[in-house]
């Protein structure tokens, strides 16, 4: 029987990797760090390891067996200060990778990294390569903290002998229970949707069963020291992409659209507003958020699909009709 160790376990993706891993069956050590994740990786099949990323304690002790470590766990926002970024994505992910290079059975240590690690200046990116050099612009902290993590965990391949490390780089993450469809859903609902640039920018997606099966392959197969791109395989538009998405909970976006630099502008402000004032919660629109979502970005998932022996086991369409099913 295979062990695995991953964090992050009762997320949104962390969760639906224990099952898939359950059900191959692969034995799974899961962190958890309240009382909650451990009753929900419990219920998942897991065994939960009490802790947190900055417990390398726990850490250790929940690697010890494992011979495949996976790194789910992230601080994902759309605005916050580039500390709190720092602490889960970039601190958490050297503290992973130091626990597994102490961890003598531990060979392959995967992490979620994410597409956004090439994104700088606000320009259109059409089929992205892994060719392209790492960014971190300061407007986006989440997208710079994960290329910081991603850059501590490829430079730590090799650092012993049989140890690797490979990054799986997923877009736009959705499927069934996504969180951040739940947010959408009170913008529209208050008034405060609207398209950027009339939402005909071109986009990558990754169903999270996509994801899921990448992160599995990636057990096996791959090269150490390298990141993958992965998707659905297809791309749409952000308009369609997110309409599709928001019909599934019957809720339909009114037409209204605002120029790209008119949205850029503004959200500079907001920034600074919000930062000078010290306001609670997020602004409505952010620099970070229109870096996501403002300009085509698109990923190319050649190397995954050579190295990894990759292929979308769930399409757009089934994905979003099992979300309307729901």
């Amino acid at each position: 029987m295979k062990h695995a160790f991953l964090t992050g376990g009762s997320g949104f993706v962390g969760s639906r990797l224990i099952r898939l891993l359950v059900s191959q069956g692969w034995k799974v050590h899961a962190l958890a760090r309240s009382t909650d994740s451990v009753m929900a990786v419990r219920n998942l099949g897991a065994i939960p390891v009490p802790g947190d990323l900055n417990d390398a304690a726990a850490l250790r002790s929940g690697m010890e067996g494992c011979d495949v470590a996976y790194h789910v766990a992230a601080h994902f926002k759309l605005w916050g200060p580039r500390r709190l970024f720092d602490r889960a994505n970039v601190e958490g992910t050297r503290a992973v990778v130091e626990a597994a290079l102490a961890t003598p059975t531990v060979r392959r240590l995967i992490s979620v990294s994410a597409a956004a690690v090439v994104m700088g200046a606000p320009e259109p990116m059409n089929s992205a390569t892994e060719s392209l050099p790492l960014q971190f612009p300061a407007f986006a902290p989440y997208g710079a903290s994960k290329a910081v993590a991603e850059r501590i965990l490829l430079e730590a391949n090799g650092r012993r002998p049989g140890f690797e490390t490979l990054a799986i780089r997923p877009p736009f993450i959705w499927g069934r229970s996504m969180p951040t469809l739940d947010h959408m859903i009170e913008t529209v609902k208050a008034g405060r949707f609207q398209w950027v640039a009339g939402g005909t920018q071109a986009m990558s997606t990754c169903h999270v069963d996509n994801l899921c099966e990448a992160l599995l392959l990636a057990a096996e197969r791959g090269r150490g020291g390298q990141a993958y791109f992965v998707s659905d395989g297809r791309d749409g538009t952000l308009k369609g992409v997110i309409s599709a998405l928001l019909e599934t909970r019957g809720v339909h976006p009114k037409d209204r659209s605002v120029p790209f630099g008119m949205a850029w502008f503004m959200a500079g402000l907001m920034g600074a507003a919000w930062r000078a004032l010290n306001l609670k919660g997020e602004p409505p629109i952010t620099r970070q958020m229109l870096r996501l979502i403002g300009k085509d970005f698109t990923i190319a998932i050649d190397k995954a699909r050579q190295e990894l022996g990759y292929s979308p086991v769930v399409t757009w369409e089934d994905g979003v009709a099992r979300m309307r099913s729901a």
